[in-house]
């Protein structure tokens, strides 16, 4: 595993990664690290490659070629990293209640069942939630399972998170209350891998990005790097000179 000059580990590592979808090249050929500690923004328009590398990194994908490493190894859930994924389609026991939910999944990634429910009761009471806890998942506001899945995601403080769109839909106070958590996290040591469209969100949280479309990398850095290479513009000027005014209609991500 290589180490950065600041002496932060490369965490994950991306090389000539490529991805065919029978005779559709979804990734050309794409590369880059993922730093020890940092925020990495992951951005793109929908279609240009985002899921589709965050699930060939996992191993739901096989990669046409390259190779996608963490901590220097193929992924496996039989590893002991403690990753917390949270992907764009939710998915909970809509019968079960809140608390039973949490305390289930906590005991997935090895909590006993008081830790469990003693994280689960901090977690719904700094969003909260802590009136929810006997309440059933499909009872709840969409906003409200969205917090509940990122209570899960973060529970045991896993080392990784990978975070896709954590506060879509949110209203300004909960997308920053969202935020606070995410940098306390980081702030612990975790290591962040954050998809989002949301600008503001970049510049608050993120210590580098990667930009990509149709499936290559057109903007990689820090915030300063990449805005120096696009003539000092904002990100929202440097999204739209990079996908420019395409009205075409836009391929959703496999």
């Amino acid at each position: 595993m290589s180490v950065q000059p600041d002496g932060r580990e490369t965490i994950v590592s991306i090389s000539h990664f490529r991805m065919d979808f029978g005779k559709k090249s979804v990734i050309k050929d794409l590369s880059f690290d993922v730093h020890q500690g940092e925020v990495f923004g992951f951005l793109g328009s929908n279609g240009s490659g985002k899921t589709t590398t965050i699930r060939a990194l996992l191993g739901i994908y096989r990669p046409t070629g390259g190779s996608l490493l963490i901590k220097g190894d193929q992924f496996s859930v039989s590893s002991g990293l403690k990753l917390g994924y949270l992907p764009e389609e939710r998915g909970l026991y809509k019968k079960e209640t809140v608390m039973d939910v949490m305390v289930y999944f906590g005991q997935l990634k090895g909590l006993s069942k008081q830790e469990a429910k003693s994280r689960s009761e901090a977690y719904l009471a700094r969003v909260k939630l802590s009136d929810t806890a006997k309440t059933r998942i499909d009872k709840l506001s969409t906003g409200q399972q969205q917090k509940i899945q990122l209570g899960i995601t973060i529970l045991d403080d896993p080392d990784i998170l990978i975070l896709d769109e954590p506060t879509k839909g949110f209203d300004p106070v909960n997308r920053r209350l969202l935020m606070d958590i995410i940098e306390d996290h980081q702030r612990a040591g975790a290591t962040v891998i954050f998809v989002t469209h949301q600008m503001e969100e970049v510049e608050r949280l993120c210590d580098r990005i990667i930009l990509l479309k149709d499936g290559v990398a057109r903007a990689y850095g820090t915030l300063a790097e990449v805005k120096r290479e696009f003539g000092n513009s904002s990100l929202d000027d440097i999204f739209l000179k990079v996908y420019g005014n395409e009205n075409e209609p836009v391929e959703e991500e496999v």
